[in-house]
């Protein structure tokens, strides 16, 4: 017998119904799994159950504490589901994809996803590849080919985007720089941030200096020790939880053809993020609703003019039209379409995009400290440059 497609969505079958964290730090003082474990414990209490009633969890390929003693740690007994995911960055929507997966089909009834490290103080991925030992392995023989040219870290690869997306658009190291400004304006008004009462103007971030041109140092987002953790549970749970549930509305994970790492540069075009287009068309097919119907973005944003290319991947506007979308505060507070509301990545940590769910979270339940006035849907996205994946959270209707 054929199924309704509208049958086989996620929308409202999963719930975000807690959220926590540990300080955002840039020398934490104690292990990654002592992060892990303090920011699970916090996401649990939130949402007001007890370790004993997880029954799931999801994280990154990348994370170093493995679920089983995060578990044993915090107090979690029998395991009925955990996943991980790859890709870095754009895994972090995808560990709540996952989730709500697991608690839709009855895989798991409660799913902790967490992220957790020591990124300024231990392994920092800004260094990229170059003190890498080489390995023939795939990831070894992919990068083989770019690093012989100088293209060894992170800044470097999305420099090479952006050098060509501001040609063919005709954007400037200015228009991008309203990304920064405006996420350190949020950040300025976060207690939790890193970047808390320090806000910048544009003057501040065309005079900082190139990192590796046209990416200045204020267009990339900082190293951040810490831990974020989420708990996903079903739609009926989350009504007799502490908060007004953060429905999940729709999850996709894309990666587009001829996807590389960060280095898609033998693509017809690499002034754009097709998998973040493949993410969108997803979400907005799934959800039946589009960009009209956001009232803000929490948008993954590493590296500043990814945010612009992010803008145009999910139609709030045409192709280089993001240069004058960013213009004359439309996506600060007050603006049209506030993005980054805790600071982002640039302004509050760089917790691989999982603070940025948990600001999602905040704004559906009110609770945000730049509170977006009548918000029922918040678009997620997560790394940029990589394969992908992103989200749609809304109220409890």
């Amino acid at each position: 017998m054929a199924v309704d497609s509208m049958e086989r969505t996620l929308e409202n079958r999963a719930a975000i119904v807690g959220i926590g964290a540990t300080e955002f730090s840039k020398s934490s003082g104690r292990s990654e799994l002592q992060l892990a474990m303090e920011c699970v414990k916090a996401a649990l209490d939130d949402a007001g159950l007890d370790a004993s009633e997880v029954d799931g969890m999801a994280t990154f390929t990348m994370e170093r504490n493995w679920e089983i003693a995060v578990a044993r740690g915090v107090g979690i007994g029998d395991l009925t589901f955990f996943s991980r995911t790859e890709y870095g960055g754009g895994a972090c929507c995808a560990t709540v994809h996952h989730a709500a997966m697991a608690v839709a089909t009855g895989s798991s009834d409660v799913v902790v996803c967490y992220r957790a490290f020591n990124e300024r103080s231990e392994s920092r991925y800004g260094f990229g590849i170059a003190f890498n030992e080489y390995a023939p392995a795939v990831d070894g023989i992919h990068w083989s080919w770019h690093m012989p040219y100088g293209l060894m870290t992170p800044a470097s690869w999305v420099a090479m985007f952006t050098q060509r997306y501001m040609h063919l658009t005709g954007t400037t190291s200015e228009d991008i720089g309203r990304v920064s400004v405006a996420d350190r304006k949020h950040a300025a008004n976060n207690p939790a941030a890193w970047f808390y009462e320090r806000p910048i103007t544009i003057e501040d971030h065309q005079a900082s200096p190139w990192i590796v041109e046209p990416l200045r140092l204020l267009d990339c987002c900082q190293e951040s020790d810490g831990g974020v953790a989420i708990v996903v549970t079903t739609p009926e749970r989350a009504r007799d939880l502490r908060h007004p549930p953060a429905m999940i509305r729709a999850a996709s994970q894309g990666s587009a053809w001829d996807q590389e790492m960060m280095t898609s540069y033998y693509r017809d075009e690499m002034a754009g993020l097709p998998e973040m287009e493949v993410v969108g068309r997803k979400l907005w097919d799934t959800s039946g609703l589009g960009p009209d119907d956001m009232q803000c973005g929490i948008l993954y944003d590493a590296f500043s003019p990814m945010v612009l290319m992010t803008l145009e991947a999910f139609g709030f506007c045409g192709r280089g039209e993001a240069k004058d979308f960013v213009r004359d505060g439309r996506i600060e507070i007050g603006g049209a379409f506030p993005v980054n509301t805790n600071g982002g990545q640039l302004g509050e940590a760089y917790i691989h995009g999982m603070n940025g769910i948990a600001e999602g979270v905040r704004q559906i339940r009110g609770s945000s400290v730049n509170q977006v006035e009548g918000t029922e849907h918040v678009v997620v996205t997560a790394g940029t440059g990589v394969p992908t994946s992103g989200l749609i959270l809304g109220t409890d209707r």
